[in-house]
């Protein structure tokens, strides 16, 4: 029988979270969940071939049985220790409907079901994005449902119907913007159990997802952005994990409930600088 040891889950087998994986899993089972099972398998190989314990399991961000299946999966191994939610879709690769029941409803899914399980002192960490700041300020009453809403009720939101939706970019920007507010809700809950859960919001990084907004109808909005902001250039998916390494270690002990934006400047520039929509 397997030796029970403390375990990682990660969701969404992509570089960000690969990156970070590899900062806080030494000595732990990780459990790689994606939506696509070759992803994950690929991801664990990575992993196993570098010296760590991986595990592949195919799971849907978006399925309220898919979750809970692979929390139960997780749950074998051994405690759980940490979450590394990096799952999610961008503007260019899906429709409306299914940003929102994946990176709105689905991170809302995942923080409230792993939190019931977290060991005490467990900590979590989300990928946001940049984009949920460019959203212009929602009242005090909007951003508390965003936060509190039962999440089975999400989708059922007023300013979550298809009507109120304008197009991909604008269900992108409430889905982020969810995210930090149901981080802040949920960092509450979790502190219960002694855990904690924070969220990065990257700029631009170089990622396969990246380059298919490159790619995209925005692309050349994104080159632009990160060639005039005061860093000059995109980010690396090892620069999200130094700040993540920090959130998720005994050095961020008193962090929880936050947002941590990091996108070399370009949100300053896009209000006070040359990436104002007033000045091009």
């Amino acid at each position: 029988m397997e030796r029970k040891k403390d375990t990682v889950i990660w969701m969404g087998a992509g570089q960000i979270g690969l990156a970070i994986v590899r900062r806080i899993a030494s000595g732990k089972k990780i459990v790689v969940a994606d939506r696509s099972l070759s992803r994950a398998q690929a991801a664990a190989g990575v992993l196993d071939a570098a010296g760590f314990d991986a595990v592949a399991v195919e799971a849907d961000l978006g399925s309220r049985p898919s979750v809970l299946s692979l929390i139960a999966e997780a749950c074998k191994y051994g405690d759980i220790r940490h979450l590394v939610n990096a799952a999610g879709v961008s503007p260019s690769q899906a429709p409306v409907e299914t940003i929102l029941r994946v990176d709105l409803y689905g991170t809302a899914l995942l923080l409230e079901e792993v939190g019931k399980v977290m060991a005490w002192g467990g900590t979590g960490v989300t990928v946001s994005s940049q984009s949920g700041y460019r959203l212009p300020a929602l009242t005090p009453e909007e951003d508390r449902l965003l936060a509190t809403t039962p999440v089975g009720e999400l989708l059922s939101l007023e300013m979550l119907r298809p009507e109120n939706i304008r197009d991909t970019l604008h269900a992108y920007q409430l889905a982020k913007r969810c995210n930090v507010k149901r981080v802040m809700a949920e960092a509450v809950k979790w502190g219960r159990r002694g855990a904690r859960i924070n969220s990065v919001s990257p700029g631009i990084i170089v990622t396969p997802l990246a380059i298919d907004e490159f790619n995209g109808p925005r692309g050349g909005f994104y080159k632009d952005m990160f060639a005039r902001c005061p860093a000059g250039r995109p980010g690396t998916a090892d620069e999200v994990a130094h700040v993540a390494e920090l959130l998720l270690g005994e050095k961020g002990a008193f962090i929880t409930g936050s947002d941590f934006l990091m996108d070399g400047g370009a949100t300053a520039s896009y209000f006070y600088g040359p990436l104002r929509p007033d000045s091009r």
